[in-house]
């Protein structure tokens, strides 16, 4: 299996910009789809957005489409996530995930690899 470990989490204010990144372990994250869900306190994990093997596809959930990007560099076995705009709302524990699924997954179930989480706060 592949080891995620995500930074780059942190305290904003609304308005402001952070930018996620996972750094995976070993020589075959290129193999993997990828994925970032977010839980916040007393809520269930959701999806944010995933990206496909090669980066050709990705998807996003509703609430950050326009806001956020996924991205990966497949040479630096590393994935991000660019957070524009934030809000309130989007204040939750961030986690990569990896999956052996083709496309880009957005299911829970589809993903096998987790990260530990980033904290991103965004204050009003």
């Amino acid at each position: 299996q592949v080891q995620l470990v995500e930074s780059g989490g942190g305290l904003v204010q609304a308005g402001d910009s952070l930018r996620l990144s996972c750094a995976a372990s070993g020589r075959t994250f290129s193999s993997y789809a990828m994925g970032w869900f977010r839980q916040a306190p007393g809520k269930e994990r959701e999806f944010v957005a995933g990206i496909s093997r090669s980066g050709a596809s990705s998807v996003q959930a509703d609430s950050v489409k326009g806001r956020f990007t996924i991205s990966r560099d497949n040479a630096k076995n590393t994935l991000y996530l660019q957070m524009n705009s934030l809000k309130p709302e989007d204040t939750a524990l961030y986690y990569c995930a990896a999956s052996r699924t083709l496309g880009a997954p957005s299911r829970v179930y589809e993903y096998g690899s987790w990260g530990q989480g980033a904290q991103v706060t965004v204050s009003s």
